[in-house]
């Protein structure tokens, strides 16, 4: 197993010639210089976090070590986030809104049915010999570089591997590519990963863009900021205030339905001289900016939420949920089998697996949730 990123995000044994990660579009397979580029980022970015951190009042060393490094991960990412390498489709979704009509469709959780059958996407992926999945690296708890192994952990992660195991027998016969949230259509689009297994809500929208599994988490967006702000949730109280979401999210969508007159959308969002200030490639940057004061709240899915509570005591979830959402595996348009095939093995994770996965990772900041979502599935 590899776990790649984008630039300085890849590990320091990226792909070689023939390696399956090639093959998924690695940077080093198409760039070349990637790595020398990623060490040159480092160092830019090195600065520019000891900068952060020097602001950070209050917050304590450990929330300033993982803002820093949250922001580092982050920014390796950014090009991508332009991009680079996914064809014209590259920023899919980061500078438009769900329209009030495309919420009007019913059971956009409904799935194909499940099957262990093989086909076309399954015999590409046993050819291959790996299963590549796009995740995230910078969520805490979902999908996060353990700092002490550098390996990525994770609920999404383990989920990932599960489905590793079923197709090919090994949970290590995957590859990991970490990429942006405002890149995960993109990414399937352009076929760089079979799956993208990161916190992926199932909307209207996205089912036309993307072939969906069936749910395997409920989560809802919620606002988070300081213990000490005057903002009690996504209300009247956002009244002014600087408002951080991730690009191509759930949370910009709602935004852009109703503010509550905060101030949440950059200048030129989606376009290259976008600065990613309110609106950004990866949502970890808005804890950064968060306790950079340069933002007074986040609004993210509370199961993202959580996790950012847990990493900086001064933060907390405000009010209470105000959507209800649901994370679904997402494959690229028109591969029934692959999609069928995570189907089943959701059939068979539900049975335990799941439970195991969210005691180790989520039940302590997020607990009280009995078990996953129960399946839906189309009438044909």
């Amino acid at each position: 197993m590899k776990d790649l990123g984008e630039g300085a995000a890849r590990t320091p044994d990226g792909p070689a010639a023939g390696d399956p990660a090639a093959d998924a579009g690695a940077p080093g397979a198409r760039h070349g210089s990637a790595a020398a580029r990623g060490r040159a980022a480092h160092g830019g970015v090195r600065a520019l976090g000891r900068r952060a951190a020097g602001r950070l009042r209050g917050w304590g060393g450990v929330a300033a070590m993982a803002a820093a490094c949250g922001l580092t991960a982050a920014l390796t990412l950014v090009p991508l986030s332009r991009g680079t390498g996914l064809g014209s489709s590259a920023v899919s979704g980061a500078s438009e809104a769900l329209t009030a009509e495309a919420d009007t469709c019913k059971d956009p959780e409904a799935s194909l049915r499940p099957s262990a059958a093989g086909g076309p996407s399954i015999d590409a992926i046993k050819a291959r010999g790996k299963l590549v999945v796009g995740v995230d690296q910078n969520s805490y708890r979902w999908g996060y570089r353990n700092p002490a192994t550098g390996t990525l952990e994770g609920f999404d992660i383990d989920l990932a591997r599960a489905i590793a195991t079923d197709i090919l027998g090994s949970p290590d016969a995957v590859i990991f590519r970490a990429i942006p949230t405002n890149q995960r259509i993109a990414a399937l689009e352009s076929e760089k990963v079979d799956l993208v297994v990161r916190t992926m809500t199932i909307n209207c929208k996205r089912i036309q863009q993307v072939a969906f599994s069936t749910a395997y988490f409920q989560a809802g967006q919620q606002v988070l900021a300081p213990k000490d702000s005057p903002v009690t949730g996504y209300n009247a109280t956002l009244s002014g205030k600087r408002v951080c979401s991730a690009e191509g999210s759930t949370a910009y969508e709602a935004l852009a339905k109703k503010s509550y007159g905060a101030t949440f959308r950059d200048e030129n969002d989606g376009r290259a001289d976008d600065k990613d200030r309110y609106t950004v490639p990866n949502q970890l940057d808005c804890l950064v900016r968060l306790q950079m004061g340069e933002v007074d709240a986040v609004v993210t899915d509370n199961a993202l939420a959580a996790g950012q509570a847990a990493q900086d005591p001064a933060v907390e979830l405000k009010g209470e949920p105000f959507t209800t959402e649901y994370y679904g595996v997402a494959a690229k348009l028109g591969k029934d089998d692959l999609v069928r095939r995570v189907n089943q093995v959701l059939v068979e994770y539900r049975k335990g697996a799941w439970t195991k996965a969210y005691d180790k990772w989520l039940s302590a900041d997020l607990p009280g949730i009995a078990g996953p979502p129960a399946p839906k599935y189309r009438a044909s």
